[in-house]
């Protein structure tokens, strides 16, 4: 789970972009913290890159595929 210790640097948003599910591989839309959906594990993946493989850490058959869902995007627009 990602972790935080001052809530002034995040703001909550339900911005639909929160619920797309990437696939391995796939190009990364946004800077960000993303979380498998299948275990848990997070990784950092920057926008217009790829997303780390299928064979980037295994899975059991009961946590099914390696897919992404993003938890933390990093907004790196100048204020």
């Amino acid at each position: 789970m990602a972790l935080y210790k001052n809530s002034v640097f995040l703001t909550q948003t339900n911005d639909a972009q929160f619920d797309s599910i990437h696939q391995p591989g796939s190009t990364t839309p946004f800077s960000a913290i993303y979380r498998c959906t299948g275990c848990g594990r997070e990784i950092v993946s920057e926008e217009n890159k790829p997303f780390p493989p299928q064979n980037h850490h295994q899975h059991t058959s009961a946590q099914g595929y390696i897919r992404w869902q993003m938890i933390v995007y990093a907004d790196h627009k100048p204020k």
